[in-house]
């Protein structure tokens, strides 16, 4: 029961939601701090726009394609700069990737961007731009909140308050805090994992589940206003929304695949993610909308259950959670993107399997 059970449980938090956490922190203060800064990058380089609209993917998550989605939705950036975004970001399967390999998200994220703001060019060059509804009716849109370049401290000490962040966000990071103890030690080989890895593993986890369930169950809570965070309560808020859902996925590939190879003997190595198929494979799951499916993905990739170019191939078709505002807000052209990022993500995916 522990091998099967527990210990995945324990490393879902202690390997992913951690490391998750020391990162989600000081890139959801960045984007309080200098979130507005993006847009205006956008904008006012519009020539440049695929590129800049892949580089602002770069940061894990998907708040920098949600800021470019909202930008596009107003027709200040071209559609190419959406579909750089789309095929440039990882969503929120970055976090895992990034928590358990960092050398190699870096390297996929350099090929995600130049894939990105290539297709882009393309899609520009080609002219492809569907149109927008704003363009047939002009109806009112709710503006983008803007983050202010200073916050007094009295403001900053009230707002981080427990009153504000409320009990369970609270309780939530605060075990992750103690968690960081342990785990951190355990990655870098300085201690073994014992007894209190695998109770503060497995009660993180838990928490992570109350926190999703409290939540709504929702895939997400990713929109305009959580990438563009007012104040350190929100970031704190949607860090620990983040990290619940991020942790909750991954226990559940991590699971699943401990309780088939244990009891089935089943290795990965017949499924059908190998070669061509494999690629084909990972750029249809990349039209599921949402990162949970992209997540769980990612996580059995780290398990060993697949290749890298079917992980690659994954990675360029999905859109993350980005495509849900724009679904919203444009869905002629939230539909077609989801077709057009699955191109490069065969073209990508089947050069890499030539190349390994």
């Amino acid at each position: 029961m522990t091998e099967i059970l527990l210990r995945p449980l324990a490393d879902a938090f202690m390997q992913v939601g951690v490391f998750v956490a020391l990162l989600v922190a000081p890139f959801g203060w960045a984007r309080y701090r200098w979130g507005h800064r993006l847009d205006e990058a956008l904008v006012r380089h519009r020539r440049l726009g695929p590129l800049v609209a892949a580089a602002l993917t770069v940061p894990p998550g998907c708040g920098g394609a949600i800021i470019v989605m909202a930008v596009y939705s107003r027709g200040a950036v071209s559609y190419g700069a959406a579909i750089a975004a789309l095929v440039a970001t990882m969503g929120d399967a970055s976090w895992v990737l990034l928590a358990a390999d960092p050398m190699l998200t870096v390297q996929l994220k350099v090929l995600l961007v130049v894939t990105g703001a290539a297709s882009g060019y393309v899609v520009d060059a080609l002219g492809i731009a569907p149109r927008l509804r704003r363009d047939a009716v002009a109806p009112q849109r709710r503006p983008v909140p803007v983050a202010p370049v200073a916050v007094p401290a009295v403001r900053l000490a009230t707002a981080t308050g427990l009153h504000e962040l409320g009990v369970l966000p609270a309780l939530l990071w605060l075990t992750l805090g103690t968690g960081a103890t342990v785990s951190v030690p355990v990655t870098f080989q300085l201690l073994q994992p014992d007894n209190l890895y695998l109770v503060l593993g497995v009660a993180g986890t838990l928490l992570a589940v109350v926190a999703f369930a409290r939540g709504g169950g929702k895939l997400a809570d990713d929109d305009t206003e959580s990438a563009h965070p007012t104040s350190m309560t929100q970031v704190l808020r949607h860090g620990g929304h983040e990290i619940a859902f991020v942790t909750v996925w991954v226990a559940v590939a991590y699971v699943t695949w401990s309780v088939v190879s244990h009891t089935t003997g089943f290795d990965g190595s017949q499924l059908p993610l190998l070669g061509v198929a494999g690629v084909l494979v990972g750029a249809l799951i990349g039209l599921v909308p949402g990162c949970a499916v992209q997540i769980v993905f990612a996580g059995i990739f780290l398990a060993g259950g697949m290749p890298l170019p079917t992980l690659v191939a994954n990675m360029v078709s999905q859109d993350g959670d980005a495509l849900l505002p724009l679904l919203a807000l444009e869905h002629r052209s939230a539909l077609l993107a989801t077709v057009l990022t699955t191109v490069p993500a065969l073209l990508v995916g089947s050069a890499l399997l030539v190349l390994t």
